[in-house]
């Protein structure tokens, strides 16, 4: 049976993290292609895009908390060498995964229109957006399946697998921007509605390719899963026990970011385009960062399988050194050339100048959370998620009080607005680092 232990190295935490990290970064390489493109057709375009990009991305997230939950179990079952019950473990993930996202689709279905209606002011905004989410939520299914095979691969420190699929489907994205947004080739001009259409095909083509990685390598006969495609009613319990926390987490976590657009909606068109572009700014620069975190979150509840609860810190400290000195750089170069990179997605001058100090609060706030994303994956990979809800749902509560107050109340410059995720970022670090210090997380059992 091949070693499914991992070393705590700087180059095994790098080899582990490097195609994280390109799969990460493709995706958001497809989000700045989609920017550019719905930037071309309009200002108010651009404006809705983010928030509906926002809540689409609350929809992966409680999907990637799913696969999260289940990875920590098969990272787990990886460090003891135990490949039957990594099997075990991942064919149950699939069904629940399935079931799952239909269940996301039917109550997107539901909901949208209530929270949409709600939320926005301008009737133009609440249509485009309905149009574009009903066409989007049918990737869901392909989306949420994608997330735990990649959970798979990476449990199984074959992270590279992940570069692939993730490259076919920003591709195909790509080329059906072009063609759905604009018309080209003969398609219909679908405007914004081709975006959403795109981005499903899309979806469909990555599944497609990492699905047939996992037939192709015949890696369904080292891990059998056909032979365990049923309901396993303990382990299944099991496995929502520490994904059900991580689920609530990530709904706090980017349904704050969601609220936060909402009320950036009310103060008009230029500052909601601008900060669609900063979001899609932060999610670039955060591509190493987030990579480093998912490996720190592997690494730990590997090593705890291992019986090395010992190392826990120093490899936390060791990843945390490794993404301060890639957010570094990252944004000095992006503060060198503010200008140039924020007219990649409008040619506005005038909404270049207005989102410039918004940048720069971002590129300050990216250095601290780089610290806090690898810290609190650290206490993800203990396997205690109730503790990491506990720690979402207090500093989401923190960022919340800051919005209403510093936005909707006293409508503060956009600057000051983005100033939001130095509360959240800072009181997440705090947190993160007197659970791992204090060693509570010892010898819990998942």
């Amino acid at each position: 049976m091949t070693n499914l232990g991992v070393a705590t190295t700087n180059r095994q935490i790098l080899r582990l993290a490097a195609p994280i990290s390109l799969s990460i970064l493709i995706p958001q390489l497809n989000f700045f292609t989609n920017t550019v493109f719905i930037g071309r057709l309009g200002e108010r375009e651009l404006g809705v895009n983010g928030i509906t990009g926002v809540f689409y991305l609350i929809l992966s997230m409680v999907g990637y908390g799913l696969a999260s939950g289940v990875q920590i179990q098969m990272a787990r079952r990886a460090g003891e060498e135990d490949q039957d019950g990594l099997t075990r473990v991942f064919a149950n993930g699939l069904l629940l995964s399935t079931l799952f996202s239909f269940g996301l689709m039917l109550l997107t279905m539901w909901i949208v229109p209530i929270l949409f209606d709600f939320s926005f002011h301008d009737p133009a905004n609440l249509d485009l957006s309905l149009r574009f989410t009903f066409a989007r939520i049918w990737a869901l299914p392909f989306l949420v399946l994608t997330q735990l095979l990649s959970s798979f691969f990476i449990a199984i420190n074959r992270s590279r697998v992940l570069i692939y699929s993730s490259i076919v489907a920003t591709l195909t994205n790509i080329l059906f921007d072009y063609l759905l947004i604009f018309g080209k080739g003969g398609m219909p001009a679908l405007g914004f509605r081709g975006a959403a259409i795109a981005s499903v095909i899309a979806e469909i083509a990555g599944f497609a390719v990492i699905a047939s990685i996992f037939v192709g390598n015949k890696l369904h006969k080292q891990y059998p899963v056909a032979r365990y495609l049923r309901f396993d009613i303990d382990m299944t319990r099991r496995s929502l026990s520490v994904a059900a926390p991580l689920i609530v987490q990530f709904l706090f976590s980017i349904g704050g970011w969601l609220v936060f657009f909402f009320f950036i909606e009310h103060l008009g068109g230029q500052s909601l385009a601008a900060s669609q572009v900063l979001r899609n700014i932060f999610g670039i620069v955060s591509v190493g960062t987030w990579a480093l975190a998912t490996t720190c979150n592997t690494m730990v509840s590997n090593i705890i399988g291992q019986g090395r609860t010992n190392e826990v810190k120093q490899i936390t400290w060791k990843i945390i050194r490794l993404s301060v000195i890639y957010a570094t750089v990252l944004c000095v170069f992006l503060l060198l050339f503010s200008r140039p990179f924020l007219s990649v997605y409008t040619s506005d001058q005038t909404l270049i100048d207005f989102a410039l100090p918004s940048l720069r609060v971002i590129i300050v706030a990216t250095i601290v959370m780089a610290i806090s994303t690898v810290s609190f994956n650290a206490v993800v990979g203990t396997g205690n998620t109730l503790v990491n809800l506990t720690m979402e749902i207090s500093c989401v509560g923190l960022y919340l009080v800051y919005c209403y107050f510093v936005i909707h109340k006293w409508h503060s410059p956009l600057y000051l607005c983005w100033g939001s995720e130095f509360v959240y970022w800072s009181t997440l670090l705090i947190g993160s680092q007197i659970y791992l210090w204090s060693g509570r997380w010892k010898g819990k059992k998942i």
